[in-house]
This record gives structure tokens, sequence and C-alpha cells, in this order.
């Protein structure tokens, strides 16, 4: 399985008196999100899913890469609100049975989700809003067994 993780891209500053989940992408947020995913798609990227946080920035970032992507499917699930669990990702993840997924959410959840596919729960990324990472992921073994391809930041792809 190819496994994609996008964190979601710059989004507005949180307000008092307004939920953190309502807070939308910002306009430099979806410019250097789209600069990113047109990057990734020449080099073929193409999710069969995908899988996106309910929270409004997460959702957004998740339709743009759709977008660009083209995929036509797009599942939002509490498994990648900020307080999810690694675990109840890949439980998502697995239960799509597509070869080809791709995730969108927060941090610092998708950083230790990221960990822990790839058996090293001590490693510290730094995960940029709008980078996006590639894993191939073996689940031949009772837990899957992830290897790191690639990362991509907005500043790398040139935005």
């Amino acid at each position: 399985m190819t496994l994609y993780v996008l964190r979601h891209a710059i989004a507005e500053a949180r307000r008092q008196g307004r939920p953190d989940a309502t807070r939308a992408l910002t306009t430099s947020g979806m410019r250097k999100l789209r600069v990113v995913l047109r990057k990734a798609r020449q080099a073929g990227v193409a999710p069969a899913v995908i899988l996106t946080s309910p929270y409004t920035r997460a959702h957004e970032t998740a339709e743009i890469a759709a977008e660009i992507l083209d995929c036509r499917k797009v599942v939002v699930t509490k498994a990648l609100l900020p307080s999810g669990a690694p675990d109840r990702i890949w439980k998502e993840i697995s239960a799509t049975g597509a070869a080809n997924v791709l995730i969108a959410g927060h941090e610092p959840l998708l950083s230790e989700f990221i960990a822990s596919l790839l058996n090293c729960p001590a490693l510290k990324l730094d995960l940029k809003k709008g980078a996006l990472v590639r894993l191939d992921i073996s689940a031949l073994e009772s837990r899957p067994n992830g290897i790191l391809k690639w990362m991509l930041t907005p500043k790398l792809a040139g935005a």
C-alpha cells in the first residue's frame, strides 16, 4: 500500500469565542497547498480515497487534494481528529481496502502516526503545514510496517 500523509494547510488564527474546529484555510495556505499538490500529481500521486478530519481546515485541504489529484472519494472520519490515536487511524485506512490512500489531518497526531508506522515511536518530524509525506506500507505482519519514501514541503515545492 502507498500512503500519503497531508498536514492541513495554513489556517486562520485562533480567535476567542470561535471554535477551533471551524478555522478555515487562508488564501496563502490554499495557494501553497496547490503548489505542493501539483508537484505531487506530476510525481504520480493518485490516491483512490482520501480520509480527512472533520475540522474545516483539514476538510478544505482534502477537497483541494481531491480536485488536484483527481480523487473522487473523500471520507470524513473522527479517527483523524486532533485527539485521535494512531491505531484508530490505521484501522480506518485498512477498512478502505484501497492500495493508495491519502489522509489529511493535524499535528502532532500525524507525526505520531508516521512514527508508529516506522516502528520508531521516539521519531520527531517537523511536518510543516501543507506538507505531504509518502510511506510504503507492508501489512503482511500483525502490524503495519512503513518505509519513508519522501516528504514534500511547500518550500521545497517552490511555494
